[in-house]
């Protein structure tokens, strides 16, 4: 038996408990933001997409990438590309977005389509 603290198996079946939610603090920053863009009618601020087309592949709700801005804004993450990296890894932007993760080309031309 060894005298150390030890972590648990990587090879376990469940890393995650079963909702994410019990990661994410009822204090913490990103609830905020969650509610914010919820109150928010994105068609009346002439967001892109904020009505989805009746044709093509589905696209990003406006509000789960306002959300990922957002997020950025307030953790002083300006790049497209690194805003993608932390939704793949963060465990606060994967219970902001549900679990979404946008490529760097769509957070980039979701600012320049809406004027961020």
């Amino acid at each position: 038996m060894s005298r150390y603290i030890e972590g648990e198996a990587r090879s376990q079946s469940v890393l995650f408990p079963e909702q994410l939610d019990d990661w994410i603090a009822d204090d913490n920053p990103v609830r905020a933001v969650d509610a914010f863009v919820a109150e928010l009618d994105l068609a009346e601020l002439a967001f892109e997409a904020a009505e989805p087309a009746a044709t093509g592949r589905p696209s990003y709700h406006p509000a789960v990438l306002l959300k990922l801005y957002i997020y950025g804004y307030l953790n002083r993450i300006r790049s497209s590309r690194r805003l993608e990296r932390e939704a793949q890894r963060n465990v606060e932007l994967m219970w902001l977005t549900g679990r979404l993760a946008p490529d760097f080309k769509t957070i980039a031309d979701f600012r320049r389509g809406n004027g961020c």
